[in-house]
């Protein structure tokens, strides 16, 4: 969700003007996805790297992630959406765990979109984090090193029982991932738009996923494989 930032500076307001423009987005493209019957949605509202920026700025946005998630929890619930956060929570502000821990537990039974909110996370972290978990079974003999395979690892990530993003979208017109779901983005589409966060609208959305429905997946496989019907991935 990129581009707050731009979209501030452009208008002559702060930066802290631009994220919480950012909000109408986050809440749009959440009731887009339930309207879309989309499964799984993951938003990188605050990365591990982002600690680095200007401390009124991070201050600001702790600030705007707690406000938001309690005027947006009780709606978020009565639509079914099962909230869960990813990333690293010691460094977070006591007030902000408290409403992550109050969210994921009211809406635990809900099921017709796993909302996942990265914050503090990076990618690399999240795999060193598995492989220490899993090295940590291993001298405890609760698991040989021979058993260590690709489910294996994945069930420790962060993303651990839910799918692989079939579609990766990132606004502001950069064309990077920027340490994000670097184990879960290996085979996803990757699809970037010049558009600023805060207008990103339905349209914009709506053309992420038409760019999504007119990709030919192959997940290794040739085009000829795939035009000849073989199924094996599905």
């Amino acid at each position: 969700m990129d581009g707050n930032g731009r979209w501030a500076r452009a208008r002559g307001a702060l930066r802290a003007d631009g994220h919480r423009a950012g909000v109408e987005p986050v809440r749009m493209t959440i009731q887009e996805c339930v309207r879309h019957e989309i499964g799984a949605l993951t938003l990188f509202a605050f990365s591990s790297e982002n600690w680095g920026r200007p401390r009124d700025e991070v201050m600001s946005l702790m600030a705007l992630f707690v406000e938001s998630l309690e005027a947006e929890i009780g709606e978020l619930h009565q639509r079914g959406v099962r909230v869960r956060f990813i990333g690293e929570r010691e460094e977070l502000d006591a007030r902000l765990r408290a409403s992550m821990a109050s969210s994921e537990r009211v809406t635990a039974a809900n099921t017709r979109l796993s909302l996942q909110i990265a914050l503090s996370y990076g990618g690399r972290s999240d795999i060193v984090g598995a492989a220490r978990r899993l090295a940590q079974q291993v001298e405890r003999a609760q698991l040989s090193a021979a058993a260590v395979d690709e489910p294996t690892f994945a069930a420790q990530l962060a993303l651990g029982g839910i799918v692989d993003p079939d579609l990766f979208i990132r606004t502001g017109g950069e064309q990077r991932i920027s340490n994000f779901l670097l184990w879960n983005l290996a085979y996803t589409e990757l699809y970037f738009t010049e558009v600023l966060w805060p207008d990103f609208d339905v349209a914009a959305f709506a053309a992420a996923l038409q760019h999504f429905a007119a990709r030919q997946r192959r997940f290794g496989l040739s085009a000829e494989q795939i035009e000849a019907g073989d199924r094996r991935w599905d």
